[in-house]
């Protein structure tokens, strides 16, 4: 089923319906579809005709939601341990898709270009396309999104800058985006090494797509603070000490980091901050 033209009243609304969707199918569609419709600028903004912004993303039923530590770690030489691992993934992708939106939703009514929705909605479509793929390869081994518990950490982080946009880029790409580019490339090594081709080229293609998720965000983030006359590095880590509950764990992938402008003057200094 493709979204109606009366479906998504503006860019705006788009993101809204998406994000209000408890069914994956039709979020991970109306993500797609407006952002193919806001690129080809068949779509306005914002409406007073978009529906009102939700507190939290539409989901579905299951999976069970628990807290962080009770998430159980598995081997990934066992095929129960790559399923999880994948069902984190794919739960991890999810909330990405919310977050992307989200951002557009929420600050539609702020002073930036339509080049920060055209970034943000590239996000979007790619962190859907990256759910759709998770999903189908769990499929693929028997199993699906849903069947494992997950957790509610991520949402939780970036509703606590809801307020401010220069802090929510800060926790989201720059943190919690930034910390796929340090696990990802050993995960990906160890689905080889089990053999699981097929789950690695998945990871493959979304390792590839967060180093422009991150990307996007260090370069808004850069244009917030020269628009205010703030020294980038020391704000990221006072908006860090100040919104991020946790600690950022070494090793960094230092090269991947500078290459989507996150350099280590941002995140060095952190390495022992928790707020916990």
């Amino acid at each position: 089923m493709s979204g109606s033209p009366e479906t998504i009243t503006s860019l705006r609304g788009g993101a809204i319906a998406a994000i209000r969707s408890a069914d994956l199918d039709r979020k991970t569609e109306l993500a797609q579809e407006s952002a193919n419709r806001w690129f080809a600028r068949t779509l306005s903004l914002r409406s007073p005709l978009d529906p009102p912004l939700a507190d939290r993303p539409g989901r579905p039923e299951k999976p069970l939601l628990v807290p962080p530590k009770n998430m159980e770690k598995r081997s990934l030489h066992t095929l129960k341990g790559r399923i999880a691992l994948l069902h984190a993934i794919a739960h991890i992708e999810l909330n990405a898709v919310d977050l992307a939106l989200d951002i557009v939703a929420r600050f539609a009514t702020g002073p930036v270009p339509n080049s920060f929705f055209d970034g943000w909605m590239q996000v979007a479509f790619e962190e859907a396309k990256h759910f759709r793929m998770v999903r189908a390869r769990l499929r693929e081994l028997g199993a699906d999104y849903g069947d494992l518990p997950a957790h509610d950490g991520l949402w939780q982080a970036a509703h606590a800058t809801r307020t401010d946009l220069t802090a929510r880029l800060a926790v989201v790409p720059l943190i919690l985006e930034a910390r796929g580019l340090d696990v990802t490339p050993a995960l990906q090594a160890k689905m080889r090494e089990t053999g699981d081709l097929e789950s690695a080229a998945v990871l493959d293609v979304i390792y590839n797509d967060e180093k422009g998720h991150v990307a996007v965000g260090a370069k808004w983030f850069r244009f917030l603070c020269a628009r205010e006359k703030r020294d980038p590095a020391r704000t990221f880590q006072e908006l860090v000490r100040a919104n991020f509950r946790g600690s950022l764990k070494a090793p960094f992938n230092d090269i991947a980091r500078a290459e989507a402008g996150l350099t280590p003057s941002f995140y060095r200094s952190l390495t022992s901050t928790s707020n916990a």
